[in-house]
């Protein structure tokens, strides 16, 4: 598919935004994930010919932005940093404990490995199933099933062990 300035325009508007916050929750750093989905969208505007719908799109760039967050990842991992997340805008004002929670949630997933903590957000927040995590990272379904499993036990233990979030 070959897009005209305003198309190709368009279709940045459309996608920018998701194609962001999948890098940021991934990589836990505003500028790294600012960059990737830049170079997500030069890509696109570089390699996009093959591109036949809208449903492949969206495909497409969740795979190039999955790829592109991993290797940006490898190159700054001898960097440790603390980034803080933004929360998410909710429709309604959560109650202190909820926001408590989802605080604390959003750190303990970001303390997650890598590989972990990439399914976990491909999962819960892309919505994908194990199978299209599977065809997305190229890895086996069970390795999937087994790190979205162990990723959920740890959580709960943690937010378990954590006695300002039950009361």
């Amino acid at each position: 598919m070959e897009w005209s300035p305003a198309e190709f325009e368009q279709v940045v508007r459309e996608h920018q935004a998701w194609v962001f916050s999948l890098a940021l929750r991934f990589l836990r750093d505003r500028e790294l994930a600012e960059e990737v989905a830049q170079d997500v969208f030069i890509r696109l505007y570089q390699h996009g010919e093959g591109i036949q719908s809208a449903a492949h799109l969206r495909h497409w760039l969740r795979q190039v932005t999955t790829r592109c967050a991993v290797d940006a990842w490898r190159v700054r991992r001898r960097q440790p940093e603390l980034v803080e997340l933004e929360a998410p805008t909710l429709a309604s004002a959560p109650e202190q404990g909820e926001a408590l929670l989802l605080g604390q949630l959003r750190e303990l997933v970001g303390r997650l490995p890598a590989a972990s903590r990439l399914v976990m957000v491909l999962r819960y927040q892309e919505g994908l199933r194990p199978r299209e995590i599977a065809r997305t990272l190229r890895v086996p379904v069970d390795t999937v099933k087994s790190r979205i499993h162990r990723s959920v036990r740890w959580l709960r233990a943690r937010v378990a062990d954590t006695p300002e979030v039950l009361s």
